[in-house]
Protein backbone atom coordinates (compact mmCIF):
# COMPACT_ATOMS: atom_id res chain seq x y z
CA UNK A 1 0.00 0.00 0.00
CA UNK A 2 1.53 3.31 -1.01
CA UNK A 3 1.11 6.31 1.08
CA UNK A 4 1.51 10.39 -0.07
CA UNK A 5 4.22 12.35 1.29
CA UNK A 6 3.32 15.54 3.15
CA UNK A 7 5.25 17.15 0.25
CA UNK A 8 3.31 15.18 -2.75
CA UNK A 9 0.10 16.55 -0.67
CA UNK A 10 1.93 20.10 -0.92
CA UNK A 11 2.26 19.90 -4.45
CA UNK A 12 -1.02 18.51 -5.32
CA UNK A 13 -2.74 20.86 -3.23
CA UNK A 14 -0.60 23.54 -5.24
CA UNK A 15 -1.94 22.88 -8.41
CA UNK A 16 -5.55 23.17 -7.37
CA UNK A 17 -7.00 27.36 -8.69
CA UNK A 18 -7.21 29.14 -5.37
CA UNK A 19 -6.01 26.58 -3.20
CA UNK A 20 -3.04 29.32 -2.03
CA UNK A 21 -4.00 32.45 -2.78
CA UNK A 22 -1.07 34.23 -0.64
CA UNK A 23 0.99 32.57 -3.06
CA UNK A 24 0.13 35.41 -5.22
CA UNK A 25 1.14 38.48 -3.42
CA UNK A 26 4.50 38.47 -4.07
CA UNK A 27 3.86 39.15 -7.61
CA UNK A 28 2.11 42.45 -6.96
CA UNK A 29 4.55 44.25 -4.85
CA UNK A 30 6.88 45.91 -7.49
CA UNK A 31 3.09 47.24 -9.29
CA UNK A 32 2.37 47.94 -5.79
CA UNK A 33 5.69 50.01 -5.16
CA UNK A 34 5.11 51.40 -8.05
CA UNK A 35 2.17 52.63 -7.41
CA UNK A 36 2.70 54.05 -4.16
CA UNK A 37 5.91 55.51 -4.97
CA UNK A 38 4.58 57.54 -8.40
CA UNK A 39 0.72 58.25 -7.63
CA UNK A 40 0.24 57.53 -3.79
CA UNK A 41 2.41 59.59 -2.41
CA UNK A 42 2.82 62.64 -4.42
CA UNK A 43 -1.37 62.65 -4.19
CA UNK A 44 -0.84 63.18 -0.70
CA UNK A 45 1.64 65.47 -0.62
CA UNK A 46 -0.30 67.35 -3.38
CA UNK A 47 -3.08 67.37 -0.76
CA UNK A 48 -1.21 68.26 2.31
CA UNK A 49 0.05 71.40 -0.09
CA UNK A 50 -3.85 72.62 -0.48
CA UNK A 51 -3.51 73.52 3.46
CA UNK A 52 -0.32 75.49 3.15
CA UNK A 53 1.23 78.97 1.50
CA UNK A 54 4.43 77.11 -0.11
CA UNK A 55 6.68 78.95 -2.68
CA UNK A 56 9.00 75.76 -3.68
CA UNK A 57 11.93 77.50 -1.93
CA UNK A 58 11.21 77.70 2.28
CA UNK A 59 9.39 74.77 4.04
CA UNK A 60 5.96 74.84 3.62
CA UNK A 61 3.59 76.80 6.21
CA UNK A 62 0.19 75.92 7.61
CA UNK A 63 -2.72 78.00 6.45
CA UNK A 64 -5.61 75.62 6.65
CA UNK A 65 -8.62 76.33 4.56
CA UNK A 66 -6.96 79.39 3.26
CA UNK A 67 -6.48 78.43 -0.22
CA UNK A 68 -10.09 76.50 -0.40
CA UNK A 69 -11.80 80.07 0.55
CA UNK A 70 -9.50 81.59 -2.33
CA UNK A 71 -10.37 78.87 -4.85
CA UNK A 72 -14.31 78.99 -4.59
CA UNK A 73 -14.35 82.93 -4.91
CA UNK A 74 -11.68 82.80 -7.98
CA UNK A 75 -13.22 84.07 -10.85
CA UNK A 76 -10.06 82.95 -12.91
CA UNK A 77 -10.71 78.86 -11.42
CA UNK A 78 -14.55 79.20 -12.61
CA UNK A 79 -13.65 80.76 -15.91
CA UNK A 80 -11.14 78.02 -16.96
CA UNK A 81 -13.72 74.90 -15.87
CA UNK A 82 -15.99 76.80 -18.28
CA UNK A 83 -13.61 76.49 -20.98
CA UNK A 84 -13.21 73.34 -19.75
CA UNK A 85 -17.13 72.54 -20.79
CA UNK A 86 -16.13 73.84 -24.28
CA UNK A 87 -13.27 70.98 -24.24
CA UNK A 88 -15.46 68.88 -23.41
CA UNK A 89 -17.73 69.61 -26.28
CA UNK A 90 -14.91 69.47 -28.85
CA UNK A 91 -13.31 66.17 -27.67
CA UNK A 92 -16.50 64.48 -25.98
CA UNK A 93 -19.86 65.14 -27.72
CA UNK A 94 -18.53 65.75 -31.45
CA UNK A 95 -16.39 63.30 -31.88
CA UNK A 96 -18.25 60.77 -29.94
CA UNK A 97 -21.39 61.37 -32.09
CA UNK A 98 -19.76 61.85 -35.01
CA UNK A 99 -17.03 59.07 -34.50
CA UNK A 100 -20.10 56.74 -34.12
CA UNK A 101 -21.56 57.74 -37.21
CA UNK A 102 -18.65 57.68 -39.37
CA UNK A 103 -17.58 54.03 -37.93
CA UNK A 104 -21.02 52.52 -38.46
CA UNK A 105 -20.68 54.35 -42.34
CA UNK A 106 -17.39 53.06 -43.09
CA UNK A 107 -18.74 49.15 -41.52
CA UNK A 108 -21.99 48.76 -42.68
CA UNK A 109 -21.95 50.90 -45.95
CA UNK A 110 -18.47 51.47 -47.22
CA UNK A 111 -17.30 48.16 -45.94
CA UNK A 112 -20.30 46.03 -47.76
CA UNK A 113 -19.61 48.13 -51.26
CA UNK A 114 -15.84 49.14 -51.67
CA UNK A 115 -14.47 46.39 -49.37
CA UNK A 116 -12.59 46.05 -46.19
CA UNK A 117 -9.37 47.43 -47.13
CA UNK A 118 -11.36 50.80 -48.38
CA UNK A 119 -12.74 51.36 -44.64
CA UNK A 120 -9.49 50.22 -42.81
CA UNK A 121 -7.65 52.57 -44.74
CA UNK A 122 -10.17 55.66 -44.18
CA UNK A 123 -9.92 54.60 -40.33
CA UNK A 124 -6.44 54.46 -40.44
CA UNK A 125 -6.52 58.24 -41.99
CA UNK A 126 -8.66 59.17 -39.16
CA UNK A 127 -6.62 57.94 -36.45
CA UNK A 128 -3.59 59.62 -37.87
CA UNK A 129 -3.73 62.77 -36.10
CA UNK A 130 -3.83 60.30 -33.09
CA UNK A 131 -0.66 59.38 -33.46
CA UNK A 132 1.31 62.66 -33.64
CA UNK A 133 1.96 64.13 -29.91
CA UNK A 134 -0.58 66.89 -28.87
CA UNK A 135 2.05 69.35 -28.88
CA UNK A 136 3.05 68.58 -32.51
CA UNK A 137 -0.53 68.69 -33.82
CA UNK A 138 -0.51 71.93 -32.34
CA UNK A 139 2.38 73.58 -33.37
CA UNK A 140 1.45 72.72 -37.10
CA UNK A 141 -1.79 73.98 -36.67
CA UNK A 142 -0.65 77.03 -35.23
CA UNK A 143 1.38 77.75 -38.36
CA UNK A 144 -1.82 76.77 -40.15
CA UNK A 145 -3.56 79.99 -38.18
CA UNK A 146 -0.74 82.85 -38.15
CA UNK A 147 -2.24 85.77 -38.69
CA UNK A 148 0.15 87.52 -41.35
CA UNK A 149 1.71 84.73 -43.10
CA UNK A 150 -1.05 81.69 -42.21
CA UNK A 151 -2.16 79.25 -44.67
CA UNK A 152 -5.65 79.79 -43.81
CA UNK A 153 -5.36 83.52 -44.43
CA UNK A 154 -3.69 83.12 -47.48
CA UNK A 155 -6.27 80.87 -48.46
CA UNK A 156 -9.12 83.44 -47.35
CA UNK A 157 -7.72 85.61 -49.33
CA UNK A 158 -6.74 83.55 -52.78
CA UNK A 159 -10.32 82.65 -53.15
CA UNK A 160 -11.66 86.32 -52.90
CA UNK A 161 -12.39 86.25 -49.15
CA UNK A 162 -9.75 88.76 -47.34
CA UNK A 163 -12.66 90.35 -45.45
CA UNK A 164 -12.85 87.21 -43.42
CA UNK A 165 -9.16 87.37 -42.50
CA UNK A 166 -8.46 87.15 -38.82
CA UNK A 167 -5.90 87.01 -35.98
CA UNK A 168 -7.45 83.56 -34.99
CA UNK A 169 -5.35 82.33 -32.22
CA UNK A 170 -4.90 86.17 -30.88
CA UNK A 171 -8.36 87.27 -30.41
CA UNK A 172 -10.76 86.50 -27.62
CA UNK A 173 -13.38 85.61 -29.86
CA UNK A 174 -12.12 83.16 -31.71
CA UNK A 175 -9.41 81.40 -29.82
CA UNK A 176 -11.32 79.07 -27.78
CA UNK A 177 -13.26 78.15 -31.23
CA UNK A 178 -10.56 77.67 -32.97
CA UNK A 179 -8.78 75.20 -30.03
CA UNK A 180 -12.17 73.55 -29.91
CA UNK A 181 -11.91 72.80 -33.62
CA UNK A 182 -8.50 71.51 -33.43
CA UNK A 183 -9.19 69.44 -30.40
CA UNK A 184 -12.52 67.46 -32.64
CA UNK A 185 -9.92 67.37 -35.39
CA UNK A 186 -7.03 65.32 -32.88
CA UNK A 187 -9.97 63.36 -31.46
CA UNK A 188 -11.99 62.09 -34.04
CA UNK A 189 -10.20 59.21 -34.54
CA UNK A 190 -10.23 57.45 -31.25
CA UNK A 191 -13.61 56.79 -31.05
CA UNK A 192 -13.65 55.51 -34.61
CA UNK A 193 -11.04 52.99 -34.08
CA UNK A 194 -12.68 51.85 -30.96
CA UNK A 195 -16.16 51.92 -32.71
CA UNK A 196 -15.02 49.58 -35.68
CA UNK A 197 -13.32 47.17 -33.64
CA UNK A 198 -17.24 47.12 -31.29
CA UNK A 199 -19.12 46.71 -34.12
CA UNK A 200 -16.73 43.13 -35.29
CA UNK A 201 -19.05 41.59 -32.36
CA UNK A 202 -22.37 42.66 -34.08
CA UNK A 203 -24.08 39.69 -36.01
CA UNK A 204 -24.20 40.29 -40.02
CA UNK A 205 -27.69 38.77 -39.60
CA UNK A 206 -29.22 41.37 -38.07
CA UNK A 207 -28.90 44.02 -40.27
CA UNK A 208 -30.27 41.36 -42.98
CA UNK A 209 -32.74 40.89 -41.26
CA UNK A 210 -33.83 44.72 -40.69
CA UNK A 211 -32.98 45.38 -44.20
CA UNK A 212 -35.81 42.26 -45.85
CA UNK A 213 -37.96 44.08 -43.15
CA UNK A 214 -37.65 47.80 -44.88
CA UNK A 215 -35.50 48.96 -42.32
CA UNK A 216 -33.22 52.46 -43.31
CA UNK A 217 -29.92 52.91 -42.66
CA UNK A 218 -30.32 55.05 -39.55
CA UNK A 219 -33.26 52.75 -38.48
CA UNK A 220 -30.59 49.81 -38.26
CA UNK A 221 -27.80 52.26 -36.59
CA UNK A 222 -30.16 53.69 -33.75
CA UNK A 223 -32.21 49.42 -33.16
CA UNK A 224 -29.03 47.60 -34.05
CA UNK A 225 -25.35 49.48 -33.91
CA UNK A 226 -26.11 52.31 -31.22
CA UNK A 227 -27.82 49.56 -28.56
CA UNK A 228 -25.43 46.63 -28.90
CA UNK A 229 -22.14 48.88 -28.43
CA UNK A 230 -23.39 50.53 -25.76
CA UNK A 231 -20.56 49.88 -23.40
CA UNK A 232 -17.76 50.89 -25.58
CA UNK A 233 -19.71 54.13 -26.34
CA UNK A 234 -19.68 54.55 -22.42
CA UNK A 235 -15.66 53.57 -22.20
CA UNK A 236 -15.22 56.20 -24.89
CA UNK A 237 -17.52 59.13 -23.23
CA UNK A 238 -15.69 58.52 -20.37
CA UNK A 239 -12.21 58.63 -21.87
CA UNK A 240 -12.44 61.28 -23.72
CA UNK A 241 -14.06 63.50 -20.61
CA UNK A 242 -11.57 62.84 -18.49
CA UNK A 243 -9.14 64.00 -21.74
CA UNK A 244 -10.70 66.69 -21.86
CA UNK A 245 -10.45 67.57 -18.35
CA UNK A 246 -6.99 67.33 -18.28
CA UNK A 247 -6.08 68.87 -21.70
CA UNK A 248 -2.91 71.13 -21.87
CA UNK A 249 -0.42 70.45 -24.39
CA UNK A 250 -2.50 72.48 -26.90
CA UNK A 251 -3.15 75.01 -24.68
CA UNK A 252 0.84 75.41 -23.47
CA UNK A 253 1.92 75.59 -27.33
CA UNK A 254 -0.71 77.50 -29.02
CA UNK A 255 -2.20 80.53 -26.52
CA UNK A 256 -0.73 80.44 -22.81
CA UNK A 257 -3.88 80.68 -21.53
CA UNK A 258 -4.95 83.83 -23.63
CA UNK A 259 -5.62 86.26 -24.64
CA UNK A 260 -6.84 87.13 -20.93
CA UNK A 261 -8.12 84.22 -19.59
CA UNK A 262 -10.31 83.31 -23.18
CA UNK A 263 -8.58 79.64 -23.41
CA UNK A 264 -7.50 78.88 -19.78
CA UNK A 265 -8.31 75.29 -18.36
CA UNK A 266 -7.99 74.04 -14.86
CA UNK A 267 -4.48 72.08 -15.93
CA UNK A 268 -3.34 75.50 -17.77
CA UNK A 269 -4.39 76.90 -14.65
CA UNK A 270 -2.49 74.99 -11.98
CA UNK A 271 0.99 74.96 -14.13
CA UNK A 272 0.92 78.69 -14.63
CA UNK A 273 0.62 78.83 -10.70
CA UNK A 274 2.89 76.33 -9.77
CA UNK A 275 5.76 77.54 -11.84
CA UNK A 276 4.88 81.27 -13.04
CA UNK A 277 3.18 82.90 -9.81
CA UNK A 278 5.04 80.13 -7.48
CA UNK A 279 2.13 79.99 -5.35
CA UNK A 280 2.68 76.29 -5.14
CA UNK A 281 0.18 76.03 -2.42
CA UNK A 282 -2.16 77.30 -4.55
CA UNK A 283 -1.60 75.60 -7.35
CA UNK A 284 -1.92 72.22 -5.38
CA UNK A 285 -5.26 73.32 -4.65
CA UNK A 286 -6.31 73.90 -8.28
CA UNK A 287 -4.46 70.47 -9.07
CA UNK A 288 -6.72 68.67 -6.41
CA UNK A 289 -10.11 69.91 -7.11
CA UNK A 290 -9.55 69.05 -11.08
CA UNK A 291 -8.53 65.45 -9.26
CA UNK A 292 -11.73 65.59 -7.61
CA UNK A 293 -13.73 66.33 -10.45
CA UNK A 294 -12.58 63.49 -12.24
CA UNK A 295 -13.15 61.37 -9.97
CA UNK A 296 -16.63 62.42 -9.72
CA UNK A 297 -16.78 62.00 -13.12
CA UNK A 298 -15.64 58.45 -13.56
CA UNK A 299 -17.75 57.29 -10.64
CA UNK A 300 -21.16 58.76 -11.96
CA UNK A 301 -20.31 57.23 -15.62
CA UNK A 302 -19.82 53.88 -14.08
CA UNK A 303 -22.69 54.29 -12.11
CA UNK A 304 -24.38 54.73 -15.20
CA UNK A 305 -23.06 52.05 -16.97
CA UNK A 306 -23.62 49.43 -14.30
CA UNK A 307 -27.83 50.86 -13.80
CA UNK A 308 -28.30 50.25 -17.49
CA UNK A 309 -26.59 46.64 -17.52
CA UNK A 310 -28.83 45.61 -14.62
CA UNK A 311 -32.07 47.32 -16.53
CA UNK A 312 -31.02 44.99 -19.61
CA UNK A 313 -30.36 42.14 -17.90
CA UNK A 314 -33.41 42.47 -16.14
CA UNK A 315 -35.15 42.58 -19.39
CA UNK A 316 -33.91 39.55 -21.27
CA UNK A 317 -35.13 37.68 -18.35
Amino acid sequence: MTTTTPTRKRAAKSLVPGSDSRAFWPYLIPGLALLTVIIIVPLLWNIYLTFTDYRGIRPPEWTGLDNWEKLFSDATFWTSFGNSIAMIAAMVVVPTLLGLVLAAMLFDLIGKKFGGRIASFLRATYYLPQILPAVIAAIVIGWILRPQNGALNQVLAAVGLGDLQHNWLGSPDTALPSIMVIMIWVQLGYPIVIFMAALQRVDPELYEAAELDGANWFQRFRSITASIIRPEIFVVTLTCTIAALKVFGPIYTLTGGGPGTSTIVPAYYAYSEFFQSQQVGYGATIATALTVVIAAVSIVFILVQTRLERRDEEVTQ
